[in-house]
């Protein structure tokens, strides 16, 4: 029996390695110095450590140095790429294009400027039913594009259903009418490969504790190559961060950053190996003991979606009910950041799946700290629970 409660949440946050602890936990007590103060040695060892670790950030996606601005997560990097675009005083149009399967840090921002004098263009993804559901498809992508198109915001994997988007492609598009392209790769950075020059993004978004680093920490990949991308500021202060984002930097969150990002390219290509693997068993048990049992968004194949992701729902139950009824396992129901909204998942009924169908669903995230015993737990778990709701649905 595997320890309780058992964590399968790992798209909402994931627990910080321990190896990421240890190297944070010298920049709390001994070279705590603001970044930002060039008058003495407590402040050059802190820019010294942010230096070290912007450029294995760097590194790690194929950018320059320069190209980093340290955010405090991706939702401040999502809204600084979009609304730092919609503000610049010479933008050539008012014309915005995303996803329907946008996290909500993207689709808010573009619903703020389409209250105001811009106009957001929606394209829709494959339907549910279809052979890759989920999934963008490019022509939509280059039939929306304008003249007075100013951005394209697509994320690179969706948090939901783990969607992978051809985001090169895009992006081939995009430049070929002269339009920069914004990417969410928040659950893409560290989970797959991602270099911004083959991907062909402009901006970039993505944060520390989807990776297991820490929380408060995220960073922007703005293109400073060839014509440097120009975004206008959301937080004035002291100019830190090339005057892109003012304010002291979180020191040892960004060096757990760094650390989180080197450990999981070191092992992604056996981590995701071994997550494919329970995933594929979880969701083989589940259809096993169960009927009523479908897969929500793209097939389990390694480059159309996430390896730890898992989204199904379960007919004849409601999936917070079912939640509710497996209090050893942490799963959710949609996006953590939207948990507070009691509206179904914008993901799901994007897809074409209708209220039940998508109340009835739940995302499991599985992650470096799953196990085998855990997963067959899970499985044990979840078809007690799903026999015992529907047992007391049909005696209703």
């Amino acid at each position: 029996m595997p320890d309780l409660p058992i964590y399968m949440d790992n798209h909402a946050t994931t627990r910080v390695d321990p190896r990421v602890v240890q190297a944070m936990l010298p920049l709390f007590t001994e070279r705590y110095g603001n970044p930002g103060s060039v008058s003495h040695s407590f402040g050059w060892q802190a820019k010294e450590a942010v230096d070290s670790a912007r450029g294995v950030i760097a590194r790690a996606i194929g950018a320059g140095e320069r190209d980093i601005v340290f955010t405090s997560g991706a939702t401040e990097s999502n809204n600084l790429a979009i609304r730092g675009i919609a503000e610049r005083a010479n933008r050539k149009g008012n014309h915005f294009i995303s996803v329907t399967t946008e996290h909500k840090a993207v689709l808010d921002p573009l619903a703020r400027l389409a209250r105001r004098d811009c106009e957001v263009t929606l394209i829709p993804v494959e339907q549910a039913g279809g052979a890759l559901p989920g999934l963008v498809d490019i022509d939509r992508v280059a039939d929306a594009l304008r003249d007075d198109t100013v951005l394209v915001s697509v994320m690179l994997a969706n948090n939901e259903i783990g969607a992978i988007a051809p985001i090169a492609e895009i992006a081939r598009l995009c430049h070929a009418r002269g339009v920069p392209l914004h990417c969410d790769a928040t659950q893409a950075v560290g989970r797959i490969p991602v270099d911004v020059a083959t991907l062909g993004v402009d901006l970039m978004s993505f944060t520390a504790h989807k990776l297991y680093g820490p929380k408060g920490v995220g960073a922007l990949y703005v293109r400073r190559r060839n014509a440097a991308l120009r975004l206008q500021p959301q937080i004035d202060g002291g100019g830190q961060e090339g005057g892109f984002r003012s304010g002291t930097l979180n020191t040892p969150g960004i060096v757990g950053f760094a650390r989180a990002v080197s450990l999981c390219l070191e092992e992604m290509d056996s981590e995701n190996a071994r997550l494919a693997g329970l995933r594929d068993r979880l969701f083989a048990g589940l259809t096993a003991a169960l009927d009523g049992v479908s897969l929500n968004g793209p097939p389990l194949a390694k480059d159309l979606r996430l390896a730890g992701n898992l989204n199904v729902n379960f007919a004849h139950v409601h999936g917070e009910a079912l939640m509710m009824s497996m209090r050893d396992l942490a799963v959710s129901s949609g996006s953590a950041c939207t948990s507070a909204n009691p509206e179904p998942s914008h993901v799901l009924r994007a897809l074409g799946l209708d209220e039940d169908h998508t109340r009835a669903s739940l995302r499991f995230g599985l992650g470096r700290f799953n196990t085998a015993d855990e997963v067959e737990f899970a499985i044990s778990a979840v078809t007690e629970a799903v026999c015992r709701l529907r047992k007391l649905s049909s005696m209703a």
